[in-house]
């Protein structure tokens, strides 16, 4: 059943991804780029997201565990390290310079796109590479 309900899950979340547009990375950078040709409609996809977001939780902040897993899997690390800047940092200058972050960009794999590919290719060789080497 967790499975199921991961799929869907992803596929809810794929479709609303191409539905808002944020598999086109010029839409992306429109709206990251604070210039006279800056795009302000993704901030509805965030408030869409955040009040999905702030609905589940309300309604389960205070159960003893998830519907369909033995307990909540939560952060546990609370301070700010050298890999947590450094991540962010290349996951925002990734983002910056080129217009996806992972979801969307895997989500865009469908459109069949050269660069896309080279994108998702590059973003799974980063995620190798900091799994072996230690920051």
């Amino acid at each position: 059943m967790p499975v199921l309900i991961a799929l869907v899950a992803g596929i809810l979340m794929s479709a609303g991804i191409a539905y808002s547009q944020m598999i086109d990375p010029a839409k992306v950078l429109g709206f990251l780029t604070l210039n006279e040709h800056w795009d302000p409609s993704l901030m509805l996809v965030m408030a869409g997201a955040l009040a999905v977001y702030a609905s589940g939780y309300w309604l389960f902040a205070g159960k003893q565990k998830p519907l369909f897993a033995e307990h909540f899997h939560l952060p546990s690390k609370r301070e700010l390290d050298k890999p947590l800047v450094l991540g962010s940092a290349l996951f925002g200058a990734g983002w910056g310079l080129v217009g996806y972050c992972p979801g969307p960009a895997l989500a865009a794999l469908s459109s069949g796109s050269s660069a896309t590919a080279t994108f998702v290719v590059a973003m799974i060789a980063g995620w190798f590479i900091s799994r072996r080497w230690s920051i």
